[in-house]
């Protein structure tokens, strides 16, 4: 027989409605927590008929059965914070502001009034309810529309933002997220969190998708599951909003409405590193043994092999070789193995590419002369060259610039004062990107 090995982890309880598409209320809610490393624990205010494309009914048990769920959980659980979404009614709001008076953890209340479809999901009779619960609030998180059922006036800026949360304040909660997702900030979203003594804005690019169903509840149980693990309410937004932007960005294509968010592709991102670094290395090591071969497309800088994780957001998160591979006198060599964050120049080319094509997954960076780019050419692949004044991210945007769906082979970097010219090869794949280069050395090689 095995020794156990319980793990200890803060409980969350999410007091919501239930979504049968999977992506937004109390699953959502329950997915959040696990991915914030939490044990959530629920309540079920109602159940809704519901998917990707919309609402079609609603189902609300009787008070009492939330009553008895509530006594239920609170009886045998250490709750370390909770979470309100969708309570439907009234009644349901008005039992679940009574037993809020007597937590002695945070409470993040996000007023669920309508769905991501526009579909209603609260009776006219407890907006007016909500304001009770919103006075036991450690933080509230409407969108603009919700801000207007509650305080009267629809904030548009950020600075509507700023003001909306004060008057939040005015109804009891201690801090105020004003989401930015229906204001008009142009290409950011911008998240404005207001209490009494502090404005803290949180800004993030905005994704150019309408998949972001279930992104409210998942904001307001990543918020709650930070404040469970001790965060100030400030820290805990913030994790939270960069969660949000990584989650709507590889959002799941389900259904046949918009998608849903991605609730655990933070995870992801962690649970493919070793994989990642694999792969890199793999691509070093093919390299390395072909190094005559390949000798003559190593700059003088050496050549940087760089992986991306699927969910990769930052350099931290693409693994390169560490000291790159080298020219020697019979070959190249490498000075280390794969390690994330070992690469600058390669790996902000890969990240800046992955914005107009998130597939591409693997880099490298070659020597770029006459005869590599007559290789190239005869090879038949695709090159664009890069804005050199305009630093790497800027440059790489620019070779993308008017090429619709099409992704180029490589990215040419012309040379510049004290900058060697260099071409980075891009590919979805290892295997890819080795055929690649091996295929360009022989290229040049035979032309040469």
């Amino acid at each position: 027989m095995r020794q156990s090995a319980p793990v200890t982890r803060p409980v969350t309880l999410t007091i919501a409605g239930s979504d049968s598409g999977g992506g937004a209320g109390i699953q959502a809610d329950l997915k959040t927590a696990e991915a914030f490393g939490a044990f959530g624990t629920s309540v079920v205010a109602a159940t809704t008929a519901q998917n990707t494309r919309g609402v079609t009914d609603v189902h609300v048990p009787p008070v009492e059965h939330v009553e008895a769920q509530l006594d239920a959980v609170l009886s045998d659980f250490e709750i370390g914070a909770a979470k309100t979404g969708m309570l439907a009614t009234a009644e349901v709001v008005g039992t679940v502001a009574d037993y809020a008076a007597d937590f002695d953890f945070p409470l993040v209340v996000d007023p669920v009034m309508v769905a991501a479809s526009g579909d209603r999901l609260l009776a006219e009779a407890a907006e007016e309810a909500y304001k009770a619960l919103i006075a036991e609030a450690a933080v509230v998180t409407p969108n603009a529309d919700e801000v207007e059922v509650l305080v009267g006036e629809r904030p548009e800026t950020a600075a509507d933002a700023r003001e909306a949360g004060e008057a939040l304040l005015d109804l009891g909660a201690r801090a105020a997220l004003v989401k930015g997702g229906h204001l008009d900030t142009g290409d950011e979203v911008v998240d404005v969190l207001v209490a009494r003594d502090r404005v803290e804005t949180y800004r993030h690019p905005r994704v150019d998708t309408d998949a972001t169903h279930g992104s409210g509840c998942t904001l307001a149980s990543a918020i709650a599951t930070r404040l469970a693990h001790g965060d100030d309410p400030f820290a805990a937004v913030g994790r939270a909003t960069d969660f949000m932007e990584r989650a709507v960005r590889y959002h799941h294509a389900v259904g046949e409405g918009p998608g849903a968010v991605h609730h655990l592709a933070a995870l992801r991102e962690r649970a493919d590193r070793q994989r990642t670094a694999a792969a890199v290395e793999g691509i070093a090591r093919d390299l390395l043994g072909e190094g005559e071969r390949v000798r003559a497309l190593v700059p003088e800088v050496g050549t940087n092999v760089a992986g991306a994780t699927p969910y990769a957001e930052g350099v931290d998160e693409i693994a390169a070789i560490d000291g790159r591979v080298r020219r020697t006198a019979g070959g190249i060599s490498s000075a280390g193995g794969a390690r994330f964050g070992a690469s600058e120049h390669v790996a902000r080319v890969l990240l800046t590419a992955r914005e107009f094509d998130p597939a591409l997954r693997f880099a490298l960076n070659v020597r770029y002369g006459d005869d590599v780019r007559a290789a190239l050419d005869a090879l038949g692949r695709s090159v664009a060259v890069a804005g050199g004044e305009t630093g790497y991210e800027g440059g790489v945007a620019r070779a993308f610039e008017g090429r619709a769906a099409e992704t180029p082979d490589a990215i040419a970097f012309e040379a510049g004062v004290g900058r060697e010219a260099t071409a980075v090869l891009l590919a979805e794949g290892a295997a890819a990107l080795t055929e690649r280069a091996l295929s360009l050395a022989d290229a040049v090689a035979k032309n040469g």
